[in-house]
């Protein structure tokens, strides 16, 4: 059931190596969305790896996979909360915070700037890019970077690995749960 998309757009999520990633779902029943992320919730649970749906469109939803403890730990830090607080977020529990990133995608036409927060992109990048408006960046890979970026060229080396290993062994038969750490 669509398999590919998750390991095209979250291998770094399922290897447990990043707290989240976004895609882009393609449906043609409004129903597919609900379907689709039940369906993957049944089985990725379990493991620690949670889906959901945050902004449809005419055709399109933008699904968001996350690992619930690691964004637990992310959404407990206190700067992260002083500076979700300034885009009116309040309620700090995973499901409080992704109600409200929902309600925050529904009400722009782009992308919220706090969803680098939920992506686990570190916060200097998140404030450098809204204070530059997407530009004078370093240097820009899953994200673009305003604070260390060496550090961040090697993680998106890292990413680009893991999807790439998990997208051979998909390709060669092995289980998309397989493929998934237990966190």
């Amino acid at each position: 059931m669509k398999e590919q998309l998750l390991i095209e757009h979250c291998s770094p999520t399922l290897a447990n190596i990043k707290v989240a990633n976004l895609f882009r779902f393609f449906f043609e029943r409004p129903e597919e969305v609900e379907e689709y992320v039940n369906y993957w919730n049944e089985k990725m649970n379990a493991k620690g790896v949670y889906l959901t749906s945050v902004k449809k469109c005419q055709d399109t939803a933008l699904i968001y996979v996350y690992r619930k403890n690691s964004l637990k730990k992310v959404l407990q830090q206190f700067h992260i909360r002083q500076f979700l607080k300034k885009y009116g977020y309040h309620d700090f529990s995973i499901e409080g915070c992704i109600g409200y990133l929902r309600e925050q995608f529904q009400r722009s036409c782009g992308f919220p700037h706090e969803i680098g927060v939920f992506l686990g992109y570190p916060l200097e990048d998140i404030i450098g890019f809204i204070v530059n408006e997407g530009k004078n960046y370093k240097c820009v890979g899953c994200w673009k970077v305003y604070g260390d970026a060496k550090e961040a060229e090697k993680t998106f080396c890292k990413f680009k690995k893991c999807q790439l290993i998990y997208r051979q062994q998909f390709l060669n038969g092995r289980d998309i749960l397989k493929l998934t750490v237990v966190a």
